[in-house]
């Protein structure tokens, strides 16, 4: 099954292809036959001379859309890339019909389709919102909160959230509701909570257990992730360790924000970074 960055790696090495081959054995010969037709001066040519200059669709096409391609391509893969909040996992920090820019090189360069990484910069920190292939399955794209980082020992007890024996400060923000498209709502406790540093807002659901696990150690070369919507998101807490290799990148903004539930723009939330 091939995704978009194949598809487009695809398109950009064939169009490229093709325009190399016209530019290099077609379109010589294309203007030799033009300069020799011309040199015979005979106005009965002039129609064969038509036929000689015209570029044949499959490399028109293919020189017209090449450098499309490849600075798509080289933004995607280098610079940004666009990706769409689908569940409520994140809840109440990213909202679903998000619409967010992921930086592709806070973490460090990838090539494309392969993700071998050749250039390093950073490495993904704690309380960072990123995107990445989730491990059961690599074609799926995944968004969640890195909660513990390679050699973090981590607890979840009671829904109260231990990094290393220190529990990380939550405080009561106000009761709430939260709810998908086409179900009806359940009440959901907000709190804002202090992730060693990170302050962000978290949903609990206090009619919901909680799912326990007790000092889980990040190994090396992996990283613990898990939603802000608690009782609401299938996390490392079910399918275990992100790998470093299978993260695409840093969530930075919204550029964009539709609520389907009234089919509307969500204005406010426009434009702002992530956090």
């Amino acid at each position: 099954m091939l995704d978009f960055e194949t598809i487009l790696v695809l398109l950009t090495f064939i169009s490229g292809l093709l325009a190399l081959l016209d530019k290099v054995f077609f379109a010589p010969k294309r203007l030799a036959k033009v300069v020799a037709l011309k040199q015979q001066k005979e106005e009965a040519l002039v129609m064969d001379m038509h036929k000689a200059e015209k570029v044949p669709l499959v490399f028109e096409y293919s020189r017209s859309l090449f450098p499309v391609f490849l600075i798509v391509l080289l933004l995607r893969s280098f610079v940004f890339e666009p990706f769409r909040i689908p569940s409520g996992s994140l809840k109440p920090t990213l909202q679903i019909g998000d619409f967010l820019l992921v930086n592709k090189f806070t973490y460090g360069l990838r090539l494309p389709v392969l993700h071998n990484k050749f250039l390093k910069i950073g490495e993904p920190q704690r309380g960072d919102i990123v995107v990445f292939r989730w491990p059961p399955n690599p074609h799926i794209d995944y968004i969640k909160r890195i909660i513990g980082v390679p050699g973090d020992k981590v607890s979840y007890i009671n829904k109260q959230l231990t990094i290393n024996g220190k529990p990380v400060p939550q405080t009561f923000v106000k009761d709430a509701t939260d709810s998908d498209p086409g179900k009806s709502p359940w009440p959901v406790v907000e709190k804002s909570e202090n992730l060693l540093g990170v302050k962000h807002e978290i949903y609990q659901r206090p009619n919901v257990p909680a799912y326990d696990f007790n000092d889980i150690v990040v190994p090396e070369g992996y990283y613990f992730a898990m939603g802000d919507n608690r009782d609401d998101s299938a996390d490392s807490r079910y399918w275990g360790f992100v790998p470093e290799k299978n993260i695409v990148g840093k969530a930075s903004y919204i550029w964009f924000s539709w609520n389907s539930d009234d089919t509307s723009v969500r204005w406010r939330r426009i434009g702002q970074s992530i956090h």
